[in-house]
C-alpha cells in the first residue's frame, strides 16, 4: 500500500502563494522597483486561479493539486485563447466548461484525475477583421500536477509506443510523472539495465521525460521507466525506440506500372511508391487518361514501417491506382503526385494499348 504523499518541504517560488482581492491597490513602487516591474511587462501573466472567499491567486511555472479537485483558471481580457491537455478535446471531455466573459476567460475543469497533469496556458488575441494574432506581451502559463498516489505515472491510451529517433533533433521519451517530487529511473528492457541519465546527453525533465538530446543508433530498443515516491515502485508502458535516418525534403517517389502494353479488358494497377521518415505523413493525387471520360479508378493508400537491416527505419508509403476492363480511353500517361510538409514530387509511367 503507498502512503498519503508527504507535505512538500521545498522554499516557496516567489509568487506562489500571494493572494490578493481585487479591491486592494498596489502600493506605487519606488524607482529600482518601478524600473524592473516595468521590464517585466513584456512577460507579464494574465493568468490567475480563482480560490473560495472571492480570492484570486497568481500562478507560478508549476502547480501541485491532489486528484479529484477541481480547478477555476481565469485570464483578463475579451478575447481570450486557451491551451490544455489535448486528450480533452480528443474525448470531448464534459468535466471541461471553456466561456468568455465580458473582462475575462473562464477554464473549469471539475473532478480533475492523473491524466489532466500538464501545461495550461492563456493569450489574448488581437484581431483586425477576421485576421487575428497572438498578443506575445500578455500571455499565461502554469504546469499543473494532479497527484495521484495511485498513478505516479500520467496515463496514456495505450500500453506501447513508438518514439523515433532522429539524428537531428531530441527524442523524447515521454514518461511523464504526477508528484513532481517522484524518483524516475529509465530502463532498458534487452539487455535488463538501468540507463544511466548523465544530464548532458540524457536528461529528465518532469514536465516531458527523458530527453535524449543526441539521439543515435546505439539508443534504439524498448524501454520503461520506473517511478518511486513513498511507496511501492511503478512501472510505465514501453517505448520502442526506433533508429531513423532519411534525407529531408520532398518525398522520394517511384512509380511503376503492373504493365507498359495492356489488352482490351485487361485489369492494370499503377503503384507510387515512397520510401520517407516513419513519422511523416505523405499525400497522393493521381492524373490518368480516363479522368476525362470520368472512367473510375479504384485508389487504395497505404503504409508500414521496415527496417532497412542497418538498425534504420523507414516508413514506405503506396498508392494503387487500379483500371478494370482497361479500354483505349485508359492508354496514355498515369502521373503520380506525392506530397510531404517538404514539397512534391511528381512522377509519370506510360501504359499503352496492344
Amino acid at each position: 500500500v503507498i502512503g498519503q504523499p508527504a507535505k512538500s518541504k521545498r522554499p516557496k517560488e516567489h509568487g506562489e502563494n500571494k493572494v490578493f482581492n481585487k479591491k486592494v491597490k498596489p502600493k506605487t513602487p519606488k524607482m529600482k522597483e518601478r524600473e524592473s516591474a516595468d521590464s517585466s511587462l513584456k512577460s507579464q501573466s494574465i493568468l490567475t486561479q480563482v480560490m473560495d472567499k472571492g480570492r484570486f491567486q497568481k500562478l507560478a511555472a508549476t502547480l501541485s493539486l491532489s486528484a479529484g479537485q477541481s480547478i477555476e483558471l481565469r485570464c483578463k481580457g475579451s478575447n481570450v485563447t486557451w491551451n490544455y491537455p489535448s486528450y480533452l478535446d480528443t474525448f470531448k471531455d464534459s468535466r471541461l466548461s471553456i466561456k468568455q466573459l465580458d473582462r475575462y476567460g473562464q477554464l473549469i475543469l471539475a473532478n480533475s484525475t492523473a491524466a489532466d497533469t500538464g501545461e495550461y496556458s492563456c493569450w489574448l488575441q488581437l484581431c483586425n477583421g477576421n485576421k487575428c494574432r497572438k498578443d506575445e506581451t500578455k500571455t499565461g502559463s502554469t504546469y499543473i500536477f494532479f497527484t495521484d498516489k495511485e498513478e505516479l505515472f500520467v496515463p496514456t491510451p495505450s500500453y506501447f509506443e513508438i518514439v523515433y529517433l532522429n539524428p537531428d533533433k531530441p527524442a523524447v521519451i515521454p514518461c511523464r510523472v504526477t508528484t513532481p517530487s517522484a524518483k524516475v529511473t529509465l530502463h532498458r528492457e534487452f539487455p535488463a539495465e538501468e540507463i544511466e541519465t548523465d544530464g548532458t546527453d540524457i536528461i529528465y525533465d518532469a514536465k516531458k521525460g527523458f530527453v535524449y538530446q543526441h539521439p543515435t543508433s546505439d539508443h534504439k530498443g524498448i524501454v520503461y521507466c520506473k517511478a518511486e515516491s513513498q511507496g511501492a515502485p511503478q512501472i510505465s508502458i514501453k517505448y520502442h525506440l526506433l533508429y531513423v535516418e532519411v534525407p529531408k525534403g520532398p518525398p522520394s517517389t517511384t512509380i511503376g506500372a503492373s504493365s507498359s502494353r495492356a489488352e482490351l479488358g485487361d485489369s492494370v494497377h499503377v503503384i507510387c511508391t515512397v520510401l520517407g521518415e516513419p513519422d511523416v505523413d505523405v499525400k497522393f493525387r493521381w492524373q490518368y487518361p480516363g479522368q476525362e471520360f470520368e472512367r473510375p479508378g479504384i485508389i487504395q493508400n497505404f503504409w508500414r514501417l521496415i527496417n532497412r537491416g542497418t538498425g534504420h527505419t523507414t516508413r514506405l508509403s503506396k498508392s494503387v491506382l487500379l483500371v478494370e476492363d482497361f479500354e483505349a480511353k485508359d492508354a496514355g500517361n498515369y502521373i503520380c503526385v506525392a506530397q510531404n510538409l517538404q514539397g512534391e514530387t511528381t512522377v509519370a509511367t506510360k501504359v499503352e494499348l496492344n
